[in-house]
C-alpha cells in the first residue's frame, strides 16, 4: 500500500487555478459521476501540476488522458466504455498518447479494463492517486501500470485540489472517505473503502484559502457527512463531530455560503441542525435520501432507519429550521418492492413535501449485497411506470413548492449566464432553488436581492429589488424634502406674523 507521513499541522495551501504551460507536458481530464469525482479530479490535477504537468481542455493537446470514473449506476459505466471508444481514435492520430482510468470503475473493472481496452495504459483507484507520479514514469518506461489498493487512512488532507470550475464562485471540499452502511443497493464500499474523517484543521485551512481566492460557496463532501469524527490521537475531548465541524467552517467567513452533502437520515442529529439554525452563512437546504417510503423495502435496502424514524426527522427539520428546503433520492423497482411498497413511497412524498428529488430505476450493480442475496425481480416496464408516476408527483410537489416562493425576496448567489439568454443571471437561494433574473449592473460571484414574480417546476424567475428599493429611497426622500420646505415656509410665516404684532 503507498503510505506517506502526513504533517498536518503546517500545511502550504498554494494557487488552486489551473496552470496552462504548452512548455509542459499536458493532461486532458474527464470526470463522470458524483461531487465526490469532481473533487478528486481537482485532487489528481494538483498532484500531477507538482509533477511537471499542465491542464488542457483540448484531448488533441493532451499527452496524458485521464477518465474518472462512476461505478453507481449501470449507465454511467456504459458512457465511460463509450468514451474509451472515442479515446482509442485520438490513440491512433497519436500513438505516444497514455491513457488512464481513475476512480471507483478503475477499483471495480480493473482487470476488464486491462483485457477488453488494450488502449489502457493506467489503472488507479480511488485511493491510490498519490501513486500516480511513480506510475506514470512506469508508463512512459513502457509498461502498464496499476494501483487499486484501498486505505484505511488516506483523506488527502495535505493537498489542495486544483479548482477546474469555469466560474471561480462554488467549489467542494471533501472532509471524509468511503462509507461503512453498507446499502444493499450500493457498490461504493467496495470502490471507495471503509470511512475514514479528514483532519477538521485542513478542512478549515482549506475552506480560508478559497474564501481568500475569491470564493462565496463550499460543499463540504462525504458519502455520509453526518458520520464525520475525527478523533485526536490524545485527547478525546478534542474529538470533533460533523456539528462541531460545519460551525467551525461557518466561521472561517460570514461572507462564504456553506452547504453539505449527503445526509444519512439515521445519523442526522439535532445537533447539526441546531447548527444551521444559529448560522446564516450556513444554507437552508438539506439532501436527506429517503429511498423508499416502505419500511419493508427499507429494511431489505438496508438503510437501518424506518419510515416513521424518517417522517421524524422531515419534522424535526421543519420545526428547527422552517424555511429548509430538503431534498431527496427515490428508487424505483428494488428487489420484491410490491404496488403497495411503491404507493407508500408516493405518500412519503406527499408528507415530506419534498422541493425536488433524484430518481432512478433500481439497477443491480455486481458484488452488492442485493446482487448476492436478492434477485431483481421486478420488470422493467413496471419500473419504468412507477420511475414515471415517482417523477410526475415530484414536478407537482416542486411547483408547489415554488409557487410558494412567489412574492418573496431572496439572497440570490449569482453563478453564471441564464442558459436561454445572456441578458440574464442564473443563481441560487440559500434553498439551493435556482433563480433567473434580469443582469442589472451585477457580476458573476455578486449578492442580489430578488423578488420572485412567477416560477416553473424547476426554476424561480425574479426581479432585482435594489431598484424598487431605490425608487422607493428616493420617492422617500423627495417626500421628506417636501414636508421640510413646507415646514420651513410655516416658520417663517409664523415668525413674520409675531413680527408684525411686535
Amino acid at each position: 500500500m503507498f503510505k506517506q507521513k502526513i504533517n498536518t499541522e503546517k500545511i502550504n495551501y498554494k494557487s488552486i487555478k489551473p496552470v496552462f504551460d504548452n512548455s509542459k507536458k499536458r493532461v486532458y481530464i474527464e470526470t463522470y459521476g458524483c461531487q465526490m469525482n469532481v473533487n478528486d479530479s481537482e485532487l489528481v490535477l494538483s498532484i500531477l501540476q507538482d509533477n511537471d504537468y499542465s491542464l488542457t481542455k483540448n484531448i488533441d493537446e493532451a499527452d496524458l488522458v485521464l477518465v474518472n470514473t462512476c461505478s453507481i449506476r449501470e449507465n454511467a459505466e456504459q458512457r465511460v466504455w463509450g468514451r474509451l471508444d472515442v479515446f482509442r481514435l485520438a490513440k491512433n492520430k497519436k500513438p505516444k498518447l497514455k491513457i488512464g482510468v481513475i476512480g471507483c470503475m478503475a477499483e471495480r473493472l480493473k482487470e476488464q479494463l486491462l483485457e477488453r481496452e488494450k488502449i489502457v495504459d493506467l489503472i488507479v483507484g480511488p485511493d491510490a492517486y498519490r501513486s500516480l507520479p511513480d506510475l506514470l514514469r512506469n508508463v512512459e518506461a513502457g509498461q502498464k501500470d496499476i494501483n487499486v489498493l484501498l486505505s484505511r487512512e488516506e483523506t488527502y488532507a495535505d493537498i489542495c485540489p486544483v479548482r477546474m470550475d469555469e466560474n471561480g464562485v462554488s467549489a467542494f471540499v471533501s472532509i471524509m472517505r468511503g462509507c461503512n452502511n453498507a446499502c444493499a443497493y450500493c457498490v461504493v464500499p467496495y470502490t471507495r473503502g471503509a470511512e475514514r474523517s479528514r483532519n477538521p484543521e485542513t478542512v478549515v485551512n482549506e475552506v480560508q484559502t478559497l474564501v481568500d481566492n475569491g470564493y462565496k460557496e463550499i460543499t463540504l463532501l462525504g458519502q455520509n457527512v453526518n458520520s464525520y469524527l475525527w478523533k485526536h490521537k490524545d485527547n478525546p475531548d478534542k474529538n470533533v463531530n460533523f456539528a462541531q465541524l460545519l460551525e467551525m467552517v461557518a466561521l472561517v467567513s460570514s461572507q462564504m455560503r456553506v452547504r453539505f452533502a449527503t445526509s444519512h437520515p439515521k445519523d442526522l442529529s439535532n445537533g447539526v441542525l441546531y447548527t444551521m439554525a444559529m448560522y446564516e452563512n450556513i444554507c437552508n437546504c438539506i439532501h436527506l435520501p429517503a429511498q423508499s417510503g416502505s419500511t419493508r423495502m427499507l429494511e431489505l435496502m438496508n438503510r437501518k432507519y424506518t419510515r416513521e424514524h424518517y417522517l421524524e426527522r422531515i419534522a424535526k427539520i421543519r420545526e428547527i429550521i422552517p424555511d429548509c428546503s430538503v431534498t431527496t433520492d427515490i428508487i424505483a423497482g428494488f428487489c420484491t418492492e410490491t404496488e403497495d411498497d411503491h404507493k407508500q413511497t408516493l405518500s412519503l412524498m406527499t408528507e415530506a413535501g419534498y422541493d425536488f428529488a433524484y430518481m432512478f430505476k433500481y439497477s443491480e450493480r455486481p458484488n452488492t449485497k442485493a446482487a448476492r442475496q436478492l434477485q431483481d425481480d421486478v420488470p422493467d416496464e413496471i419500473k419504468t411506470k412507477r420511475l414515471n408516476e415517482i417523477i410526475e408527483l415530484q414536478n407537482k410537489l416542486s411547483l408547489e413548492s415554488n409557487r410558494k416562493d412567489i412574492g418573496k425576496i431572496f439572497n440570490v448567489l449569482i453563478d453564471g449566464l441564464s442558459k436561454r439568454s445572456d441578458e440574464h443571471f442564473s443563481g441560487r437561494t440559500s434553498q439551493n432553488k435556482t433563480v433567473v433574473f434580469p443582469k442589472g449592473n451585477y457580476n458573476t460571484g455578486d449578492y442580489a436581492n430578488v423578488r420572485i414574480i412567477s416560477c416553473t417546476s424547476a426554476t424561480l424567475i425574479g426581479e432585482i429589488e435594489e431598484a424598487k428599493k431605490r425608487e422607493t429611497i428616493t420617492e422617500l426622500k423627495n417626500m421628506i424634502d417636501e414636508t421640510i420646505n413646507i415646514v420651513e415656509k410655516k416658520i417663517k410665516n409664523t415668525i413674520k406674523k409675531e413680527k408684525k404684532k411686535k
